[in-house]
């Protein structure tokens, strides 16, 4: 289901575009010729691509007449299309589980997620209430980490989730969501219990140890 999808998404003519630079910078001309479409509707693919961050200008390439622009995936498209990194995570965390004395591996995801928390708030606390962090924490988790959140706030704060980008990892190794939970606790600044559903659907849950008015 989900190659068939994304075969779908391919076979659009952005996403045609995408395949081709896969293997490498391309000019617009480069493109409408592959395609057999106008050098003028590949350049508004092209504007709307690199708007969108798709796409990225990387030098030009001598012409006959005038250089012209080459385009290359920007990173994180690349990172997007690899089919590499949940079977290598999984397999690494399977791998830390049997190797490595009960709760240990669990501390190193915590530690992980530590980490990455800092990363993405820039090693610092963010400022104000603990219904402001736990926003922040939301906002944070859905623009860098894929994730499609929401805060619930009924007689306490639960950051909610309508699935899970780790889904795939999460069924057999519940230890990534408390790697999550570390994540959102180091970014809050409190305690955070991860009470995630890891049946059919993943889905993200992380409850917030704290009365509001903190």
């Amino acid at each position: 289901m989900a190659e068939r999808l994304r075969q779908q998404l391919l076979d659009t003519t952005r996403g045609r575009i995408v395949t081709m630079l896969r293997g490498g910078g391309l000019t617009a001309d480069d493109i409408a010729s592959k395609l057999s479409l106008t050098r003028s509707a590949i350049r508004v693919q092209m504007t709307a691509m690199e708007r969108d961050g798709v796409v990225r200008r990387v030098g030009k390439r001598r012409g006959i007449t005038r250089p012209s622009q080459l385009f290359e995936l920007t990173p994180e498209v690349e990172q997007l299309l690899s089919k590499a990194y949940i079977p290598l995570l999984t397999h690494l965390v399977g791998v830390f589980g049997e190797a490595l004395p009960p709760g240990q591996a669990e501390a190193l995801l915590r530690q992980a997620g530590r980490r990455i928390a800092n990363e993405l708030s820039r090693g610092k606390r963010l400022p104000g209430g603990i219904a402001a962090r736990v926003s922040a924490a939301n906002d944070l988790m859905n623009e860098h980490l894929g994730t499609m959140t929401y805060v619930e706030a009924n007689g306490g704060m639960v950051i909610r989730g309508a699935g899970c980008p780790l889904a795939a990892i999460t069924g057999k190794h519940p230890a990534v969501c408390r790697a999550m939970e570390s994540l959102v606790s180091e970014v809050v600044g409190v305690d955070v219990h991860e009470c995630c559903d890891r049946d059919e659907r993943p889905r993200c849950c992380f409850e917030i140890k704290a009365p509001q008015h903190r």
